[in-house]
């Protein structure tokens, strides 16, 4: 019987060689018979459609033949379960299965067992991960903290390099000897029952994490893991110019990695609190100053308070509400960059109220003046 292939991974006949892929994998990892409410038959059949239609040549070929495709050799060139189940159990290689078009069945595979399959084309090779783990904190900083930096001391709980074995996991004065659990392969093979019948799969020695050796006693006081848990100080530089929602990286200060691996990384996560005065608007300053109306009719200085102290800001006469003035580079340093920003005065001027009769009477007059 002839099998419509596109309507079996659920895509058109335009389906871009990328959308293949993800249909295929997607019913891959829904079908596959030992997952919940897999089907063996619809499993087969889904690989069976990607192994034409993710090939360029044979889906040419597909799509000129038709519904006899399958009477023109199906998989083009005469690979089929058999073959993949002979090869996949070690059973030799056959020149008529091109395996460079397995790597996804591979990795599929890999991903539902967790091992690596020995299929030229798999690129989902097991490996035991031993780095030390990632941490992270919060710290939150005051406004001028994070304008002009700071060291702050944060106290850590962690698990990190084991002094009686200096990270190793072995007793001091052991000799390393071969692995017992690898005989020194550095690498375990397991069979695991699949649809494909008994295949191998090859997985990093856990004891040795592939070295293929040990040592022959393990320290005593980590337990053979090279690291123990301790409180640890750890100095922090926060750097001029970091904003609110920056974070930082410091390599090497993670929990340290097992057996002398390399160790994690610390991301440091930062708050910044506002300031009642200063605004913030990237790596400007933004602030109002109010002066009263004859500064603003006949021109004068003000003092204005910035980040670095206070300055002197000249008034030309006639200034207008709403006038903004810019102080260059007295805003916040550029963060990991030279310069800094600018700082933005915005000018309000005050309509004098509760005016003495003196005032009134002069108001009176310049109003006569027509001012």
């Amino acid at each position: 019987m002839s099998k419509d292939y596109y309507n079996i991974l659920g895509v058109t006949k335009n389906a871009s060689k990328e959308e293949i892929k993800k249909a295929f994998r997607e019913k891959a990892h829904v079908f596959h018979p030992d997952k919940k409410g897999g089907d063996e038959k619809k499993f087969k059949e889904i690989n069976e459609a990607y192994q034409i239609l993710g090939n360029d040549d044979k889906r040419k070929q597909y799509d000129q033949f038709g519904t006899t495709f399958d009477q023109q050799g199906g998989f083009g060139g005469g690979m089929n379960w058999e073959d993949i189940m002979r090869s996949a159990r070690g059973g030799g290689t056959y020149s008529n299965v091109d395996f460079g078009d397995m790597g996804d069945l591979g990795d599929i595979l890999g991903d539902l067992f967790g091992g690596g399959f020995g299929f030229g084309g798999s690129r989902n090779r097991a490996r035991t991960q031993t780095r030390g783990r990632d941490l992270e904190i919060n710290i939150t900083l005051e406004f001028k903290e994070a304008v002009f930096g700071v060291k702050k001391i944060i106290e850590s709980h962690k698990l990190v390099p084991c002094e009686r074995c200096e990270g190793s996991g072995a007793e001091p004065g052991s000799k390393m000897v071969t692995c017992k659990t690898c005989n020194g392969q550095g690498k375990v093979r397991k069979m695991q029952r699949t649809i494909l019948g008994n295949v191998a799969t090859v997985a990093t020695c856990e004891d040795c994490l592939g070295h293929g050796k040990v040592y022959e006693k393990k320290c005593s006081k980590c337990d053979g893991s090279g690291r123990i848990k301790e409180k640890k100080d750890i100095e922090i530089k926060i750097p001029e110019g970091v904003d609110d929602g920056t974070t930082l990286k410091m390599h090497g200060e993670g929990e340290a990695g097992l057996r002398g691996a390399k160790t994690g990384d610390l991301y440091i996560h930062l708050h910044v609190k506002s300031d009642h005065y200063f605004t913030r608007e990237n790596d400007n300053i933004l602030t109002k100053e109010e002066i009263n109306f004859s500064t603003a009719a006949l021109g004068g200085e003000v003092e204005v308070k910035t980040i670095d102290g206070t300055v002197n800001l000249k008034i030309p006469a006639g200034t207008q509400s709403g006038k903004i003035f810019i102080l260059r580079g007295k805003g916040v340093p550029h963060f990991q960059h030279h310069g800094s920003g600018d700082h933005l005065v915005q000018i309000d001027v005050k309509t004098p109220s509760n005016l003495s009769k003196k005032q009134r009477q002069l108001l009176d007059e310049l109003s006569q003046e027509g001012l």
